[in-house]
């Protein structure tokens, strides 16, 4: 299984519109062949304009499919015409879950 965290930063006024368009969005991505799961995390106070999603996939393979499909393409320029700064984005593989 491939953990995927993406981090983002957005200029204050398009947080709302951020929030919106994800909302949009996160049924089409969560059901993608291989998304196992989604969540989206905003930051606290003096950082609500920093995000991050935090997906499951299958494999890297299924990750990448998405990545290079037409919904993460139309997603994805959407989404980074809001950026204040350029995002991060890191792939793990999941060895261990407490729960």
């Amino acid at each position: 299984m491939i953990v995927r965290i993406v981090k983002m930063e957005f200029r204050k006024e398009e947080v709302e519109n951020f929030k919106r368009m994800f909302d949009s969005k996160k049924h089409l991505i969560r059901s993608f062949p291989g998304c196992l799961h989604l969540e989206l995390l905003q930051g606290t106070e003096a950082k609500s304009n920093v995000f991050m999603t935090y997906s499951h996939w299958e494999s890297e393979q299924e990750l990448n499919d998405y990545r290079y499909s037409e919904l993460f393409a139309e997603t994805w320029e959407e989404t980074k015409a809001m950026f204040a700064s350029k995002a991060e984005a890191t792939s793990f593989t999941k060895l261990h879950t407490l729960e």
